[in-house]
C-alpha cells in the first residue's frame, strides 16, 4: 500500500505555519482592532499570542506524541473512544477549511477581475448566484490550479506556499520598514474613551485579544501534514511554536507602525487600513503591488487549508469513519488524489452555492469547541498513557489551560455572535451528527480494525 511521502523538514515547515498564521486576515483585521483598543491595538496581540500559545503547544505536543494524518479527528478518537466525537469534530475542522478555501477563492477572483478589468466589457451584468461571471470563473480556475498543485506533491505544495508566505510577509515587513520612522509620534496607550473612560481595562484588553486571538489559528493545518515531516517528534514542535513566535512579532511591530503612521481612528474606518498605511508613508509604492501581494496572502491560505482538508479527509479514511477510498494514495505521486478530487468538488460546489459567510461564522464558534477537546483529550492520554520517548511532552496543566481559555472564547463568541450564530453552529453541528447516524452502516468493522490496531 501505497504511503505519504516524508519530505518535509522542519525550515519548510516553519514557512508553512507562518503561512498559515499570518494569511489575509491581518490586512483588515488591524482596522477593526484598532477600533476597539485605539493606540494600544499591539497590547492586544501580544495578548492573544500568549493565550493560544497554550494550545499551540497542546497541538506541538500531540503532533510529536502522534504524528498522524487526521489531526483532531485521530488524537480524539484515541483519547474518547467515540467514533461519533472525532467525526463531528473532524467534519467540523473540514468545514471551517472549506468555507475558508471557497472565501478565499472568491477573493481571488475579485482582485483578478479588478486587475484586468475583465467587468468592464459588459459581463458584470451576468451574474451567477450574485456573483458576477467572470468573477465566478476566475475562482474555479484558481481552485483548479490550487487542487493541481495539491495533488503534483507535498514538496511542490509548500515551495509554492513558502514563495507565498515570503511575498505576504514581505508586505507586512514593507509596512513595517517604511513607517519605522513614525514610532514614537503616537500614544499606543490611548484607548478609546469608553462610558466611564476608564482607560485601559482588563475587560477592553480582553474584548481585544478575543478579536486578535484566531490570527494565531494555524495548529490544525500543521497538525494534519505531521504523516509528510522528516522526523515529525523533533520537527513539529519546533516548527509549531517557532511560527506562533515569528507571526507574533510580526503582528505586533505592524500594529505599531499602523497607528504610528495612521491615526487609529482614521484607521479603524479605512476599508484597507494597511494599504492606507503604505499610501501615506510609502506613496512611491505601485498600487498593485499591494494587490498582488493581496493575492499572495488570499492564494497562501486557500492553499494551506487544501492541503489540510485533503489530509484530513485521508486521515478519517484510515480511522474507518470515512469511506475507504478516500484513504487512497496515488502511486507516483504520494497524495492522497481522492480526497483531493472530493475537495474539489466540495469547493467548486460551494462557490455556486452562492453566500458562505454564514457556514464561515459557524465554524468559528465550533471551532473553539473543537481547541477544547483537543486540550482535554491530551490531558486524558497524558494521564493514561504517561510520556512517550523521544517526543515533546509538557505538564497536563498547559492543555488544562489552554482548554479553560478556548472556553472562555466560547462564550465571548456566543455573547457577541447572538442568537443567530449560535443557532447556526448548533444547526451546523446537528446535520453532522445526522450524517454520522445516516452514513453509519457498515462502518463498524473498519473502525473497530483501526481500533485493534492503535
Amino acid at each position: 500500500m501505497t504511503e505519504l511521502r516524508r519530505a518535509v523538514g522542519p525550515w519548510q515547515l516553519m514557512l508553512y505555519g507562518v503561512g498559515s498564521m499570518l494569511g489575509a486576515g491581518i490586512y483588515g483585521l488591524i482596522g477593526k482592532a484598532a477600533g476597539v483598543m485605539g493606540g494600544a491595538v499591539w497590547m492586544a496581540f501580544l495578548v492573544a499570542m500568549v493565550a493560544a500559545m497554550f494550545t499551540g503547544i497542546s497541538y506541538a505536543s500531540i503532533a510529536s506524541r502522534y504524528p498522524r494524518a487526521g489531526g483532531a479527528a485521530y488524537v480524539s478518537h484515541r483519547a474518547f473512544g467515540s467514533p461519533l466525537v472525532s467525526y463531528a469534530i473532524g467534519l467540523t475542522v473540514l468545514c471551517s477549511g472549506l468555507s475558508s478555501i471557497a472565501t478565499q477563492a472568491k477573493v481571488i477572483g475579485e482582485n483578478l477581475d479588478e486587475i484586468f478589468g475583465l467587468g468592464g466589457v459588459g459581463a458584470e451584468a451576468l451574474r451567477v448566484v450574485g456573483t458576477p461571471l467572470p468573477v465566478l470563473l476566475l475562482a474555479i480556475g484558481f481552485l483548479l490550479l490550487t487542487a493541481g498543485i495539491v495533488y503534483r506533491g507535498i514538496t511542490e505544495s509548500l515551495w509554492v506556499n513558502a514563495v507565498c508566505t515570503l511575498l505576504e510577509a514581505g508586505g507586512l515587513l514593507l509596512v513595517i520598514v517604511v513607517g519605522m520612522r513614525f514610532w514614537g509620534q503616537a500614544d499606543l496607550l490611548a484607548v478609546p474613551a469608553g462610558p466611564a473612560d476608564g482607560g485601559l481595562t482588563v475587560a477592553l484588553l480582553l474584548q481585544g485579544s478575543i478579536l486578535t486571538f484566531f490570527s494565531f489559528l494555524g495548529f490544525e493545518d500543521m497538525l494534519n501534514v505531521a504523516e509528510e515531516v522528516e522526523r515529525p517528534e523533533r520537527s513539529m514542535p519546533i516548527a509549531l511554536i517557532g511560527a506562533m513566535l515569528i507571526a507574533s512579532l510580526i503582528y505586533v511591530a505592524v500594529s505599531i507602525t499602523a497607528v504610528s503612521v495612521v491615526p487609529w481612528r482614521e484607521l479603524a474606518e479605512a476599508p484597507g487600513p494597511l494599504r492606507l498605511v503604505i499610501e501615506r508613508a510609502a506613496p512611491w509604492f505601485p498600487a498593485i503591488g499591494f494587490s498582488l501581494i493581496t493575492i499572495a496572502a488570499v492564494g497562501n491560505t486557500a492553499l494551506v487549508n487544501y492541503v489540510m482538508g485533503s489530509r484530513l479527509l485521508y486521515g478519517m479514511a484510515q480511522q474507518g469513519l470515512l469511506p475507504e477510498s478516500l484513504g487512497r494514495v496515488h502511486g507516483a505521486r504520494q497524495t492522497p488524489h481522492v480526497a483531493i478530487l472530493v475537495l474539489l468538488v466540495l469547493v467548486v460546489a460551494l462557490q455556486l452555492a452562492g453566500d458562505i459567510e454564514q457556514l464561515a461564522s459557524a465554524t468559528v464558534l465550533l471551532l473553539l469547541l473543537v481547541f477544547v477537546l483537543v486540550n482535554l483529550s491530551l490531558v486524558m492520554l497524558q494521564r493514561r498513557e504517561g510520556d512517550v520517548a523521544g517526543a515533546f511532552n509538557i505538564p497536563w496543566i498547559v492543555p488544562a489551560i489552554g482548554s479553560l481559555i478556548c472556553a472562555v472564547m466560547i462564550v465571548a463568541q456566543v455573547m457577541q455572535a447572538g442568537g443567530r450564530g449560535t443557532m447556526l453552529a448548533a444547526g451546523l453541528l446537528a446535520a453532522i451528527l445526522l450524517l454520522y447516524l445516516a452514513t453509519a452502516r457498515g462502518r463498524t468493522a473498519a473502525i473497530e480494525k483501526f481500533a485493534s490496531d492503535n
